[in-house]
């Protein structure tokens, strides 16, 4: 799986219908928007793309549309590790309607989701193998009780020898996909539905979104600096003929 997102949502009620029925909308429109849910950062009208291309925006950048009663955006700042700490602006930004948010990351296996309806949040889950449970608020929605009840279990990687058990009932990723469908009608990974949103069709505005200070940009380089060096040396495998995996030189070919 390689799936990424970062999507945060306003709607006056069940966000699929405002996706289903987009339209491309005001450039100006949309800026203001990103202003407000960035207070104090730089933002310049950047390109355009769509949904299927930016669901997981690079770094410092902003894609949004506004539609009948819906707003989306996909930046990396907006999807939480612990979706309750949802900064204050934001939850103004959205009193009174729904407010959905959906993050996935491939390279840890991370999903983060969570529905906030008029202003109290209803369902948080945020969870990783490495990690855990780090968040888990509210009443599973019905897309989520099969991967619960242990329908999805994570079966051994062929090759690998003395594997552990997969430390959660369920591929987070797995069941991210699922509850991107069930919240936003669209999949990133396997097989789409008839009805799911064409998001290949869907028209974003993108924008760049800076902190004026230098101090965000410094911080999230820090950030990766620390995880590069947690990662230690590369490491190379290969599928030998005894069907397990050996590790091997870098140079090998």
């Amino acid at each position: 799986m390689g799936a990424k997102t970062a999507l945060l949502a306003f709607a006056d009620g069940d966000l699929r219908p405002a996706l289903y029925g987009a339209t491309r909308s005001e450039l100006s429109e949309t800026e203001t928007l990103v202003r407000q849910i960035h207070p104090g950062r730089v933002v310049e009208p950047f390109d355009e793309s769509t949904l299927f291309n930016d669901v997981y925006p690079p770094d410092d950048i902003t894609y949004a549309t506004k539609l009948a009663g819906a707003e989306l955006y996909c930046d990396r700042r907006l999807a939480l590790d612990r979706p309750s700490e949802l900064p204050e602006h934001l939850r103004e930004a959205g009193a009174g309607r729904r407010i959905i948010m959906h993050g996935m990351h491939s390279v840890v296996d991370w999903l983060s989701f969570a529905v906030w309806e008029d202003g109290s949040l209803i369902r948080s889950l945020s969870l990783s193998p490495d990690g855990g449970i780090r968040e888990y608020i509210g009443k599973p929605y019905d897309f989520e009780l099969p991967y619960w009840a242990g329908e999805h279990p994570v079966e051994p990687v062929p090759g690998w020898a003395d594997q552990a058990p997969y430390p959660l009932p369920f591929h987070p990723l797995a069941l991210g996909e699922q509850a991107l469908r069930a919240l936003f009608g669209f999949v990133v990974e396997g097989h789409a539905e008839s009805d799911d949103i064409d998001a290949e069709a869907f028209h974003l505005h993108g924008f760049r979104v800076t902190d004026p200070s230098g101090e965000e940009q410094a911080a999230r380089e820090a950030a990766y600096a620390q995880a590069r060096r947690a990662m230690g040396a590369p490491r190379r495998f290969r599928l030998g003929p005894d069907g397990a995996m050996h590790e091997v030189s870098l140079e090998s070919s």
